[in-house]
């Protein structure tokens, strides 16, 4: 058993990867120190499903609907996202925000789903889940005018360029880093832009089933990520940034308790 202790912000528990093995997954993730993990939910339905999950393996979860799903996002969609917020151990909104890379939804369908989501979250006083592609800007400008109203806020998955991390940080967002720093092909900018990220503002993530670290020995016969990953991960950071890995499991998951509220 892992020594240190850790919170995976972000894993795609439903995935259809995970199916024949859940249970061991997650049994995986605590044998390697993984002892929280919150579910990323995607979609309405997807978010129900996954409280379920949540509940089976007592971990935590996000509600949301993904920028690819906005265009399902109806006049209902935000009461409905209320009422899956009040279901026990969900601890966010989101995965919410704008994706102008793949355009699966619409931009318009995009903004009017992202900005409903953030006035769910300020009505609940809850944190967001955030997903940017290649839309920093025009996100930071939809969801600034609600900052001073959120309780917190996270970027998921941050793989953008030194301007784009300042102007999150500015705005006061935390960052989520997975393992696209181990990718010797796209991840190098993202690895020199580390130590910029101050180390309360800092939070780790495997984005399971993906992001599979290219770096990993041995590599799993499936291909898939894990959560029982992260800590492979966080070496690469605490290398990094020189700091022992035991400080930055604590403050990591100092942080994901402060911003998700959670009872760890």
């Amino acid at each position: 058993m892992a020594s240190e202790r850790w919170v995976d912000i972000g894993v795609n528990l439903d995935a259809a990867q995970f199916r024949h093995d859940l249970a061991d997954v997650v049994s995986r993730a605590g044998a390697a120190g993984v002892e929280t993990l919150i579910l990323t939910g995607t979609s309405l339905v997807d978010s129900e499903a996954l409280q379920q999950l949540a509940e089976r393996f007592q971990h935590y979860l996000t509600v949301g609907v993904h920028p690819h799903n906005a265009k399902a996002w109806g006049p209902e969609s935000a009461n409905d996202l209320k009422r899956l917020a009040a279901l026990p151990r969900v601890c966010a909104i989101g995965e919410c925000g704008l994706d102008f890379n793949r355009n699966f939804s619409s931009p318009v369908e995009q903004e009017t789903a992202f900005v409903a989501q953030l006035g769910v979250a300020v009505d609940l006083s809850m944190p967001v889940f955030l997903h940017c592609r290649d839309a920093n800007e025009r996100l930071l400008q939809l969801l600034t005018p609600f900052l001073p109203r959120l309780p917190g806020a996270v970027l998921h998955c941050f793989t953008g360029n030194r301007e784009e991390l300042h102007t999150c940080l500015d705005a006061g967002l935390s960052i989520g880093i997975t393992g696209w720093i181990c990718d010797e092909r796209r991840g190098t900018e993202l690895l020199e832009l580390l130590p910029e990220i101050p180390l309360d503002r800092l939070l780790l993530e495997t984005d399971a089933p993906w992001l599979l670290p290219r770096d990993l020995r041995p590599k799993p016969k499936s291909g898939r990520n894990e959560p029982a990953f992260l800590p492979h991960i966080a070496e690469r950071v605490a290398e990094i940034l020189n700091i022992p890995i035991e400080q930055l499991a604590e403050r990591t998951r100092e942080n994901a308790r402060k911003l998700f509220r959670l009872p760890i």
